[in-house]
């Protein structure tokens, strides 16, 4: 199964809708995974266009309700256990505690957040964590294109990759790329000395 991973889209009145580089990012997912602070059902619809969409509530998700949102999102794929929640601060705590804190104490082999802002991946105790920063407002800059993920599971394991959206005219992505092999994570950095 190949999820597309995005959060803290916030929706400014300056968009209309999500940029068409999300649209190309997750063209041949399965499903997608919005870690919060979406603001705007409408996110979701447009999501759910290119495949089925969940949410995980941020803390600016208040005042509607949606079938699709919820505290905690959990799926199971080829025997691995995927959990979101909006935010599970501080992300480097032991994974114990941020299981016992944030997931009520249940295993999960893939934790996925959002809240920060800021994309994170690591591989520790077993778990894969990723924090695909925010595809709107990435670092907490202004508006300008940011960062989502890819996770592939199946039964030869997981992989996923955070992707660089690629540049807004006059406004650097400062979001920075990332692979996770099944094995380690590797940091590709933020496009500036990539070779095109």
């Amino acid at each position: 199964m190949r999820i597309g991973l995005i959060t803290d889209t916030h929706m400014p009145a300056s968009c209309k809708r999500l940029w068409d580089e999300v649209h190309v990012a997750f063209a041949d997912v399965d499903l997608i995974w919005h870690g919060g602070d979406i603001v705007w059902a409408s996110v979701l619809d447009e999501l759910e266009q290119i495949a089925p969409t969940f949410a995980a509530k941020g803390n600016n998700d208040n005042g509607w309700h949606d079938p699709r949102l919820k505290q905690t999102q959990w799926l199971e794929v080829d025997g691995y256990r995927l959990a979101m929640v909006h935010d599970m601060e501080p992300e480097h705590e032991p994974i114990e505690l941020l299981r016992k804190t944030y997931l009520g104490n249940r295993h999960a082999d893939v934790m996925v957040t959002g809240h920060t802002h800021f994309e994170r991946m690591d591989f520790r105790e077993g778990v894969l964590q990723i924090n695909t920063g925010s595809a709107v407002h990435p670092h907490l800059y202004s508006t300008r294109l940011g960062t989502v993920g890819i996770v592939e599971v199946d039964s030869a394991g997981i992989r996923a990759d955070i992707i660089r959206l690629g540049e807004t005219e006059g406004l650097r992505n400062p979001g920075v790329a990332y692979t996770f092999d099944g094995d380690q994570v590797r940091c590709l950095g933020d496009g500036t000395s990539l070779n095109a």
